[in-house]
């Protein structure tokens, strides 16, 4: 058992006096904590750190420039003994427990009737810990649970906000470690999810039992069909008081149709909100090491849809436009129609040497870079049996990051 039992409590100190007796660097770590409890701090030390100082100045806390007197408890609630003197922390303690006010030790838990925790917030949630005065376990502890609940691994999901609408949450490229906090969080507080086929899979699996899985590729099929389909189930569902996630790989706007959905879920007056994810067309490049930009080498980059070929009636990109330029093309969505675009970067002026890298499922455990030029880049994706999900980078980029595969 617990040589020093404690009795938990949270303590409400907005507006009332709290003095921190020392003003180094225990001081410098507590006083924060207590200002954004709206405590009114006083501290009492012949010196104290540039920080406090700096609150000091700033008008947050009032200094009395000198030691510890008793009278420096009048109408306290609460102290804190964090000189360097053992001494002078004694008589602090002596003090308080004489006028019945709690007091922290930083020198000697023992001789103190207070233990200040590991404090955390998140969400409307206080975290606080005590490890038997054990500050770095305490520190751990309250870790762990702050990641489980930044992460949606700790959600009590029925005792939450239960404000109905939608989140559109984009997954990332596909590594399920890879998609935001805020995102994660989102998809194990929700409802209903509607996923699309990229989104990162093994997140649906840690979903509750109780949570509804839509997945788009069941719903009526033809592309402008399924996506008024996709807007339907979205309002509708959060017309039924549900908290509804709208769940796709990437990002939700980076050819992801995503402000069609926000603009049905506004015309329909459901609240919307937006989680963006790491888009493949700069992460999945960064993860095989080959920036989209670099110093002296390429200024802009630029990300193109390739799911239509060049010449297309419906295609709005002007490919002799984008062989113009002199960064780096990252092309999304590409790979059935890659030998036809090389043809037409190279017939708007780009060298059929250019480098480049094509990088399918990226951050996947089936992720395969293939390093190719403009030239041969239809030969070498087929003699590769390379398939969608992946992403092309063109440009100068992928020789810096691969010098003897282009020297």
């Amino acid at each position: 058992m617990d040589q020093f039992p404690t009795y938990p409590a949270g303590l409400r100190l907005a507006g009332r006096r709290v003095v921190v007796v020392g003003g180094g660097h225990v001081a410098q770590r507590r006083v924060p904590g207590l200002i954004a409890v709206g405590a009114a701090v006083t501290v009492v030390s012949p010196e104290v750190t540039p920080s406090i100082e700096g609150l000091v100045g700033a008008g947050e806390i009032v200094w009395h420039r000198r030691g510890f007197e008793p009278d420096d408890l009048t109408d306290a609630w609460y102290v804190i003994a964090a000189t360097d003197d053992r001494a002078v922390n004694e008589l602090v303690s002596t003090v308080a427990e004489e006028r019945r006010i709690f007091c922290v030790r930083a020198d000697d838990a023992t001789r103190a009737t207070a233990w200040t925790p590991a404090v955390g917030r998140h969400a409307g949630v206080t975290v606080a810990v005590l490890g038997d005065r054990d500050p770095r376990r305490s520190a751990s502890v309250r870790d762990e649970i702050l990641e489980g609940l930044r992460e949606g691994r700790i959600v009590a999901r029925h005792h939450r906000n239960r404000t109905a609408g939608v989140t559109l949450v984009g997954g990332g490229p596909g590594d399920p470690e890879l998609i935001t906090i805020a995102g994660r969080r989102a998809l194990m507080e929700a409802d209903v999810v509607v996923a699309d086929r990229l989104a990162p899979r093994e997140l649906l699996g840690e979903l509750s039992s109780d949570v509804e899985l839509i997945d788009v590729a069941k719903l009526p099929r033809g592309r402008s069909a399924q996506q008024e389909e996709i807007n339907r189930v979205l309002v509708e569902r959060a017309r039924e008081g549900k908290r509804v996630v709208r769940f796709k790989g990437g990002d939700n706007f980076v050819f992801g149709r995503g402000y069609e959905e926000l603009l049905a879920c506004r015309e329909a007056g459901i609240p919307v909100t937006v989680i963006p994810g790491l888009s493949s067309s700069v992460s999945v490049p960064g993860v095989v090491g080959i920036p989209v930009t670099h110093r002296g080498v390429a200024h802009e980059f630029t990300v193109v849809s390739g799911h239509l070929p060049p010449g297309h009636a419906e295609s709005l990109v002007n490919w002799d436009a984008v062989a113009a330029m002199s960064g780096t093309v990252v092309l999304l969505m590409a790979v059935q129609n890659a030998a036809t675009i090389a043809e037409a970067l190279v017939a708007g002026g780009r060298a059929p040497a250019t480098p480049v890298a094509v990088i399918a499922e990226g951050t996947m455990p089936g992720q395969q870079t293939v390093l190719s030029t403009l030239a041969s880049l239809g030969a070498d994706l087929a003699a590769g049996e390379v398939k969608p999900p992946a992403i092309i980078v063109v440009g100068d980029v992928v020789s810096v990051a691969h010098p003897q595969h282009f020297s």
